[in-house]
């Protein structure tokens, strides 16, 4: 969009510069004129380039930082969902084992003979 602007703001330097130039004034001063209004064009046309670069670089940079936060976001719900299913397996574990030594428990009392 600055680009856009500076370049229609030149056009309006250009166009005025040539409006004011008279038939009756020499070629070598009109040539002047244009040069200086070319040259002046020029600067106003790298300006724009160097405003359209920073942006496109601003954008890149925000692009790939949005991209690393997604990463990072994906990242981390898939090591939360890791956790969350090893923690489960742990919890399973641990309840297997709670039950298998409950039924041994149980094995023994009823197996070992009672002495009185």
């Amino acid at each position: 969009m600055k680009k856009v602007i500076a370049t229609l703001i030149t056009g309006l330097f250009a166009g005025a510069a040539f409006a004011q130039v008279t038939p009756a004034t020499t070629p070598a001063a009109a040539h002047a004129e244009t040069q200086q209004v070319k040259e002046a064009a020029k600067e106003n046309t790298a300006a724009a380039k160097a405003d359209a670069k920073e942006a496109k670089a601003v954008a890149k940079a925000d692009a790939k930082e949005a991209k690393a936060n997604a990463e990072a976001k994906k990242d981390m719900t898939e090591a939360k969902a890791d956790a969350k299913a090893k923690k489960a397996k742990a919890h399973e574990k641990a309840a297997s084992k709670k039950a298998e030594a409950k039924e041994d428990k149980q094995e023994n009392l009823t197996t070992a003979p009672l002495t009185r």
